[in-house]
C-alpha cells in the first residue's frame, strides 16, 4: 500500500527574494519539497524566508565536530554550510577529510565540503599531512566534494608551479569552482591569479581591493568571524554590487557560534538601512547557484529549506526547516546526534625554559605586530637593551612567541611579538593555523613553559597559565576540536578569556589572534616551527635587524 503524503503548512509573513516583496500568506510542505506558496489577506506576525547558508567556514574553528556544529547552527537559521576542511587535512590528511564527511552525515544540516588545496599551506612549516595533485584529483572525482578549497599558495599560481597548476585543472575537468584567498594581491598578479578559475575571495579588508577583485569577476565573500571581521569594511558594497556578494564567517569560535550566525550580520544590516532582498540573496540564492548547492530558495518544486524568524530587524529564529523537515523549535534542536570516535595525530615531548631562550647577537629586534580583529600583521623594531639574553617585555608590550612542532621532537621557534598586551601569564594553543602546531604567547619563560606542556600533556588544547596555576581545555579530536556541545566548550571558552583578559589581554579573540600569528600565507611577519617567516619576500628570515 502507498504511504500517504503528509502536508505541513506553514503561515507568516513571506520574504520572496525573487518577486522582491514581503507578504501574507502560507508555505505547504510535501516530501520534502514546496508543494505551493499562497497568498493570504493576513497571516502572523513571524517572517518566512530562505534558509542561511554560510559561503565560507572551517568547522574545526568552531572546535566541535560537523554534528554538534549542525546543532548549533540550526538555531541560527544556517541550513547549509561550504566548509573547507584543510585544518584536519593538515593534521591528517585524507583520514581527517574523510572523518569530517562521516560525521557531517549523521545530521540534516547541508555540509558542502570542498578539496583542501594547500596541504601543507608552505613548505617552511611541518604538517601532519600533505595532499598532493592526485590525492585532491581524487577527492573531487567524489560527489561528496564540490570544489576546490581557497588556493592560498598564491606564488605557485602566478608562477605557474606544475602541483598547483594540476590541482586547478582538475577542478575544472570535473567542473568544480574554485575557492580564492589572495589578500592585498593587485594588478597583473591578481589578473594573472584570477585568470587561472579563481572565482571567490574572502580575504579582502578594504573596499579599493574589494572593487578591483569585483572587476575582475570575482565574487567577493564578506567574512565577519570571530577575528577577522571585514562586514563594516565592505558593506557599502551592497549600495554597488549587491549581485557579486556573499556572507561568510570563515573561522567561528564556540562562544559566538551559540549566540548567532549568518541571521545576525542579516540583521545589522537591515537596521542600517541596506536592502532586504539584496542581504538575503547573498546568504541564499548567489551561494546556491555559484556553488551549485542542493538548497532551497522559498520556491514551489525546491527543497523546503526555511526558518521562521520574530523579525527582520533582530532574526531570532522561531523554527528551521530543512528538506521539509523540522530541525530546530523554541531553543531544541530536533535531531539526535552523537559524536563518534575521536582520531589525532600528536608526537612531541615536553620543552624546557633551556629549549626558549634567546641569546642577543644584535641590539634589535624584528617584532611581529599584532591588531585586534586582524589575520594582517605588521613589522617593528624593537632595541631590547638586555645584554646577551632577551626576555619579554611585558611593561613594554613586547612579548615572547614559541611555535613547537607538534608531530616530532624538534627544538621550539621563538621570535617577539606586540599587541596582545598580557601583563603576565601565558596562553597556548594547538590550533596554529595552518598546520596546528603549538602556539603560545607569553611574559615569562616559566608560563610559556607550562602552558606548552599542558597542551603537549592533553595531547591537544588551549591553555592558560599564570603564577604557577594553569587552566586548560582538551581538545581530543585532531587536537583542533572536542567531542563536547557547544554550549559546553563555549562555557569552558569563555571561563579561559575571562583568565587571558584578567592578565591584561584586551582582544576580542585572543586565542583565535594567536592561532594565526603562525599563517605563512597572510602579510607580514609570521613564525612558523621552522623559524620567522616574512610573507612578503615569502622566506624565513632573521629575528634580528
Amino acid at each position: 500500500m502507498k504511504k500517504k503524503d503528509l502536508k505541513t503548512s506553514v503561515s507568516g509573513k513571506i520574504i520572496d527574494i525573487h518577486e522582491r516583496k514581503i507578504f501574507s500568506g502560507s508555505v505547504t510542505v510535501s516530501d520534502g519539497k514546496i508543494l505551493s506558496i499562497e497568498e493570504a489577506e493576513s497571516a502572523c506576525d513571524f517572517y518566512i524566508l530562505p534558509g542561511l547558508v554560510d559561503s565560507h567556514i572551517h568547522i574545526e574553528s568552531s572546535m566541535i565536530t560537523p554534528g554538534a556544529f549542525a546543532k548549533a547552527a540550526v538555531k541560527q537559521g544556517t541550513v547549509a554550510v561550504v566548509s573547507d576542511p584543510h585544518e584536519i587535512a593538515n593534521v591528517m590528511g585524507m583520514q581527517g577529510v574523510s572523518y569530517m564527511l562521516r560525521d557531517a552525515g549523521e545530521v540534516p544540516l547541508k555540509f558542502y565540503f570542498g578539496a583542501p588545496s594547500c596541504v601543507p599551506a608552505t613548505m617552511f612549516e611541518t604538517s601532519g599531512a600533505s595532499l598532493n595533485s592526485d590525492e585532491v584529483k581524487k577527492l573531487l572525482s567524489m560527489p561528496e566534494i564540490h570544489y576546490l578549497s581557497e588556493m592560498m599558495n598564491y606564488p605557485g599560481v602566478i608562477y605557474d608551479d606544475k602541483e598547483v597548476g594540476e590541482k586547478l585543472n582538475s577542478a575544472s575537468a570535473f567542473g568544480k569552482p574554485v575557492d580564492g584567498h589572495a589578500p592585498g594581491l593587485s594588478g597583473q598578479m591578481l589578473e594573472k591569479y584570477v585568470s587561472k578559475g579563481i572565482s571567490t575571495d574572502h580575504e579582502c579588508s578594504n573596499l579599493s581591493e574589494a572593487l578591483e577583485k569585483i572587476g575582475l569577476g570575482m565574487k567577493i565573500i564578506i567574512r565577519e568571524g570571530s577575528a577577522a571581521r571585514n562586514l563594516d569594511a565592505l558593506k557599502s558594497l551592497y549600495g554597488t554590487n549587491p549581485g557579486m556578494l556573499m556572507l561568510c564567517s570563515d573561522d567561528l569560535h564556540p562562544d559566538l557560534l551559540k549566540v548567532r550566525h549568518i541571521n545576525k550580520l542579516i540583521a545589522k544590516l537591515v537596521n542600517e538601512g541596506y536592502d532586504i532582498f539584496d542581504i538575503i540573496r547573498s546568504a541564499t540564492i548567489i551561494p546556491k547557484q555559484h556553488y551549485k548547492l542542493e538548497t532551497g530558495t522559498l520556491m514551489p518544486g525546491n527543497p523546503a529549506d526555511f526558518i521562521v524568524v520574530d523579525d527582520i530587524r533582530t532574526m531570532n529564529v522561531i523554527e528551521t526547516w530543512i528538506d521539509g523537515r523540522k530541525v530546530y523549535e523554541n531553543g531544541s534542536a530536533l535531531f539526535n546526534y552523537i559524536p563518534g570516535k575521536p582520531v589525532n595525530n600528536f608526537n612531541c615531548s615536553e620543552i624546557s625554559t633551556d629549549d626558549i631562550l634567546v641569546r642577543a647577537t644584535a641590539e634589535k629586534v624584528k617584532v611581529i605586530k599584532a591588531f585586534d580583529g586582524e589575520l594582517l600583521t605588521g613589522e617593528i623594531s624593537w632595541e631590547h637593551k638586555q645584554g646577551d639574553r632577551i626576555n619579554a617585555r611585558p611593561e613594554e608590550d613586547m612579548l615572547k612567541l614559541v611555535v613547537k612542532d607538534r608531530y616530532n621532537d624538534s627544538p621550539p621557534s621563538i621570535a617577539f611579538i606586540n599587541g596582545f598586551g598580557l601583563k603576565n601569564g601565558a596562553i597556548a594553543s594547538s590550533i596554529g593555523h595552518d598546520s596546528h602546531n603549538i602556539i603560545c604567547v607569553g611574559a615569562s619563560d616559566d608560563d610559556i613553559v607550562n602552558a606548552v606542556n599542558e597542551i603537549v600533556t592533553l595531547k591537544g588544547g588551549l591553555a592558560v597559565s599564570a603564577q604557577g596555576i594553569t587552566n586548560s581545555i582538551q581538545l581530543n579530536i585532531a587536537g583542533i576540536m572536542s567531542t563536547m556541545s557547544c554550549d559546553e566548550i563555549a562555557a569552558q571558552y569563555d571561563k579561559l578569556n575571562c583568565i587571558i583578559k584578567s592578565l591584561g589581554c584586551s582582544m576580542n579573540a585572543p586565542f583565535m589572534t594567536l592561532s594565526f600569528m603562525a599563517l605563512l600565507v597572510i602579510p607580514e611577519l609570521k613564525l612558523s616551527d621552522k623559524g620567522l617567516f616574512d610573507v612578503k619576500q615569502f622566506s624565513l628570515t632573521s629575528i634580528f635587524t
